[in-house]
């Protein structure tokens, strides 16, 4: 694994966090404190490729990438792209793990304000519910919901990123 890293005009492929620190050590305006140091490492040893950047101060960052090109030149070129192979949403959203889960919805609720007018209100609503998939727990949440808010409430899909849930353990 290399890492691309530039700074407006300055810019190295290196193969080891240590030389990105060196590189980014000899820049004036950026300050390579412990933590910037332990963001660095965090990120390279994560299993996150998309790019990175920190901020060096109002609308100045730089940016660091991790990449299998072997060269600058390689990289330049997009030869060393990783295939993406993610898989789709409703198969993960619909896979079978029957447990307990611990989910947020974050939601668009029709309140009442002080003047006796309706308003829309971003409400988050956390659980812990037992449910047969991440599906099968959000359409829970809804159904729960839909019998306690004003029926004008707007709720996000599944799919959103307005749905966030964990799985907790298998149901005993």
């Amino acid at each position: 694994m290399n890492y691309y890293v530039r700074y407006f005009d300055e810019e190295t492929l290196v193969a080891s966090m240590d030389e990105v620190i060196d590189f980014l050590s000899n820049i004036d305006d950026i300050d390579m404190t412990p933590d910037l140091i332990q963001e660095l490492n965090d990120y390279a040893n994560s299993d996150v490729f998309f790019p990175k950047r920190y901020k060096v101060r109002s609308r100045v960052y730089f940016i660091i990438i991790k990449t299998e090109a072997a060269t600058m030149q390689d990289f330049k070129d997009k030869k060393a792209l990783r295939p993406v192979a993610h898989k789709p949403v409703d198969d993960i959203l619909n896979e079978e793990l029957e447990g307990w889960y611990e989910a947020t919805l974050s939601f668009k609720r029709v309140v009442m304000n002080h003047n006796g007018k309706c308003e829309y209100r971003d409400t988050d609503f956390s659980v812990r519910c037992k449910a047969k998939s991440p599906m099968d727990c959000y359409e829970r949440i809804l159904e729960h919901l839909r019998t306690r808010v004003d029926s004008r409430s707007q709720f996000p899909s599944a799919k959103g990123k307005n749905y966030h849930y964990k799985f907790l353990g298998l149901a005993k």
